[in-house]
């Protein structure tokens, strides 16, 4: 009797006590831990460091929740969000005004229109993607994973979901107030980031393009440490897109309110640097710019016997970029046997790629991964998403999911799953764990990102209307 009361009494006791968390002051309704901008302020302004992710320390963290501002309303659902916002969601005026004759962001009574505009496409963001696809093949499926560095409100995001195209957009938390927060608000992917010292929190390889349309990133500074970033990042064969300054310069110089000299000066210099890369520049036509990476490195590294700067790295990560710093020196492609073959693999044509096993699986690359693992949670993934449809009625209802946050994401599997709804997902790798699998998840064609979650997320509040979290509390279990 005595032990079985014993019993009782020590699960009563380790039950913990309910926790209440009264809600935070209305001023941090757009909170971002990581990107407080008063926070920031105590960083250096040199390359922007103070705009990178600065966590607060133990005894500044808020413990309380985050309220929604006042008025706020449920989205609009997909497609129409990528038009239109309520205006109480994200009351910001500041681009309306200061971007008014680009037509990124209007107002119109209780909510915002985005006419899809944008610095260099005054025809929308529509037209620019056709006249881009003029010159790479963006309607074969060959280009499926795109980077936006510095991408205002994301129309060139938005509008390359309906060709088939996912693009992770990202820009800082700066005077260009909330602008990660409308891309999000319209249903479209984007995070908080810049460039400034460390790498971008992707795996090497990661994107099939990556795009600059007037994004003040001085490509040309730091011995083209950022574009060195961007190599790192692209796939072979990837494309890297520029417009706005300087590209187009003669024609522009004088709205640019810069002289020739100058504009003429730093395209030279992001020439020389994306040749030191031994990038390709396959088009300039008008107001657009568009390289190509190699797909291997044979002749880039017989060439350092002319060209010594960049050398290549020696002994660093490819894949390492959680709080890791740049370096100005070019990531090394893995090493193929001839000229012809893809460095790591060739990727199948989405949507094949979603389902093909990636390359890093099957060179086995991954340590202690197999393919016999990468299919079974394939099959895992499609039972277990149809079990959720079947008990989540909402699942089953196409405009009431559209941002999705898959926490421990590993192989993308949930993500995989749900590809075929008009929905997609933000596949976090947590630091913690195997997070070589990042990789993985961008060979089939899904985004994602690094994360510690013993730290805040580089997104704003409300901007997921599903979290999904599979085994994550067990990672953190001792920290």
């Amino acid at each position: 009797f005595a032990a079985h009361h014993a019993a009782d009494d020590t699960e009563v006791n380790a039950a913990p006590a309910p926790r209440a968390y009264e809600a935070c002051p209305a001023k941090h309704s757009e909170y971002t831990p990581c990107e407080d901008v008063e926070r920031s302020l105590r960083f250096p302004r040199d390359r922007l460091v103070y705009r990178e992710r600065h966590c607060p320390a133990e005894g500044e963290r808020l413990r309380c929740l985050v309220p929604a501002p006042r008025g706020y309303r449920t989205p609009f659902p997909w497609p129409a969000s990528r038009d239109v916002a309520w205006f109480a969601n994200v009351p910001h005026k500041e681009l309306t005004v200061e971007k008014a004759v680009q037509n990124w962001i209007h107002v119109d009574g209780d909510k915002f229109r985005f006419p899809g505009g944008g610095t260099m496409f005054p025809h929308g963001a529509g037209a620019y993607i056709d006249d881009i696809g003029r010159l790479i093949p963006l309607h074969d499926g060959s280009i499926r994973t795109a980077l936006d560095t510095g991408c205002g409100v994301a129309s060139w995001g938005a509008y390359l979901l309906s060709r088939n195209i996912l693009a992770m957009s990202f820009a800082p938390r700066d005077s260009h107030e909330a602008q990660v927060q409308f891309a999000l608000e319209r249903g479209v992917p984007a995070m908080i980031g810049v460039l400034a010292s460390n790498r971008l929190t992707y795996p090497a390889r990661a994107f099939d393009m990556a795009h600059c349309s007037r994004c003040l990133i001085p490509w040309q500074l730091y011995d083209g440490l950022y574009l060195i970033e961007v190599d790192r990042i692209l796939r072979p064969g990837g494309y890297w897109i520029l417009s706005g300054p300087p590209i187009n310069w003669k024609k522009h110089w004088k709205g640019w309110q810069r002289t020739r000299e100058d504009l003429n000066a730093e395209q030279r210099a992001i020439e020389s640097v994306a040749k030191s890369l031994c990038w390709k520049k396959i088009k300039e036509v008008g107001d657009i710019a568009i390289w190509q990476k190699p797909t291997n490195h044979i002749h880039c590294k017989a060439s350092r016997r002319i060209i010594k700067s960049p050398p290549f790295c020696s002994n660093k990560n490819p894949d390492a970029a959680w709080y890791e710093k740049m370096e100005a020196c070019i990531t090394p492609l893995p090493e193929v046997s001839d000229i012809k073959e893809v460095a790591g693999g060739e990727l199948k044509k989405w949507p094949q790629r979603l389902t093909a096993m990636p390359p890093r699986i099957a060179s086995g690359s991954i340590e202690g991964v197999t393919a016999e693992m990468f299919n079974e949670d394939t099959r895992l993934w499609k039972k277990r998403v149809g079990h959720y449809k079947s008990v989540i009625s909402q699942f089953g209802q196409k405009d009431r999911y559209r941002n999705l946050l898959d926490m421990n994401a590993r192989f993308g599997g949930f993500a995989a799953a749900l590809a075929g709804d008009p929905m997609w997902v933000m596949n976090m790798v947590p630091t913690i764990g195997n997070s070589t699998t990042l990789g993985v998840i961008y060979e089939r064609g899904l985004i994602g990102n690094y994360q510690d979650w013993c730290e805040g997320m580089s997104t704003y509040p409300r901007t997921y209307d599903l979290i999904h979290a599979d085994s994550v509390f067990s990672l953190y279990k001792d920290r």
